[in-house]
């Protein structure tokens, strides 16, 4: 077998590729604790995997435009792997004590997760759409502009239900007319549609699809559960960083359910 080339005349491909010793010196500890390092790449990787995962929901949305199920549904398939991965990343922070918390709390000064823009987009394909949440961006012009330019996009939810529109499904005009920037509300009628086509086997394609976006939404809200618990564990019921309400907030968010009507019409099925 022959030797590996080992001798380049500049970085090595690896490097010139991937960007490791970019990704490996961003991390910059504001204190002396060493578990600061693990929270500060934990989140990180975070962010990657956000970045990820809008990429597969944009590829997805644009599929569902053109009538590309398939496609649409390999790229949601994709994404529930990746977000059981995402939601690993909770592991080494998810058993910290209030002690190991705040021994580096104070770094994050006004900081808080709430302000990830990445992590915004992802909520605003899921439907979740908030001008106000653009606020805290205005200081960073690129990142402001891919918000709002995510935030007058369709979500995803919506590309799916126009889709069901096109496929002669009753899903009613406010519904289908709604302006992409107002938060989806659910719809008696858009539950009693998800009923039907899950009652019959004439439209197994749209079955599949929804059940696709079913596994979506449940990791989705096992990603809010995880957080809560992790931090309910790190520092129970105190303020949040950035002025968020904390465990509070938290609470609020893992009662919700993404993409409602696909939770709901089973009930009547």
């Amino acid at each position: 077998m022959d030797a590996p080339h080992l001798d380049f005349g500049g970085t090595t491909p690896y490097e010139d590729y991937v960007q490791a010793d970019v990704l490996t010196h961003l991390q910059h500890p504001l204190s002396d604790d060493p578990g600061e390092l693990v929270f500060l790449v934990t989140t990180q990787v975070m962010e990657l995997w956000f970045t990820v995962i809008v990429h597969e929901w944009e590829t997805a949305s644009a599929a569902l435009r053109r009538d590309d199920v398939p496609v649409a549904m390999a790229a949601l398939k994709r994404s529930v792997r990746e977000l059981e991965a995402l939601n690993h990343s909770w592991t080494p922070l998810a058993a910290l004590t209030p002690a190991q918390f705040n021994s580096y709390r104070s770094a994050l000064g006004d900081g808080s997760g709430f302000q990830s823009a990445m992590y915004r987009r992802m909520e605003f394909l899921l439907g979740d759409k908030s001008k106000s949440m653009l606020v805290p961006h205005r200081g960073a012009p690129r990142v402001y502009a891919e918000l709002e330019k995510a935030l007058e996009e369709p979500s995803l939810y919506d590309e799916v239900l126009r889709l069901l529109a096109r496929r002669g499904l009753p899903v009613p005009a406010e519904v289908l007319d709604r302006a992409p920037s107002v938060k989806y509300k659910p719809s008696p009628q858009v539950e009693e549609v998800w009923a039907e086509l899950y009652s019959g086997d004439q439209n197994a394609e749209l079955v599949r699809l929804g059940e696709a976006l079913t596994d979506v939404g449940e990791l989705v809200w096992r990603w809010r559960n995880d957080h809560l618990v992790a931090t309910r564990r790190a520092m129970g019921a105190k303020s949040g960083t950035g002025g968020s309400a904390g465990v509070a907030w938290l609470e609020k968010r893992a009662a919700k359910n993404v993409f409602p009507e696909l939770w709901t019409a089973r009930s009547s099925v």
